[in-house]
């Protein structure tokens, strides 16, 4: 199962794009990530965690993966999830022009 989360705004991680990236790069040797463009805006990069990151998260925070899935993803539909995923992308790219 892919699970996509949106990198379009370093202020997210504060920090800047190259230290964002670097993050991401060393995400990806540890095989918890991978990145690739936005098949709908190639613009933006798509970061999918892959089932060992997903696993590494759990593992962190133990508890607050199923209780975001359970209380956010499970009442949505895909359409509104992947509305929810543009509502973020408008939110960040606001972010970003006023930074």
């Amino acid at each position: 199962m892919a699970h996509h989360v949106p990198i379009t705004a370093a202020a997210f991680a504060s920090g800047s794009l190259p230290r964002l990236s670097h993050v991401a790069r060393r995400l990806e040797q540890r095989d918890w990530l991978v990145r690739g463009l936005d098949p709908a805006d190639g613009r933006y990069t798509v970061a999918t965690l892959t089932e060992a990151g997903l696993a590494k998260i759990t593992e962190a925070a133990p508890g607050h993966v199923e209780a975001v899935r359970r209380l956010v993803f499970d009442r949505l539909t895909q359409a509104q999830v992947r509305h929810l995923h543009e509502i973020g992308r408008r939110i960040a790219a606001g972010i970003d022009e006023d930074a």
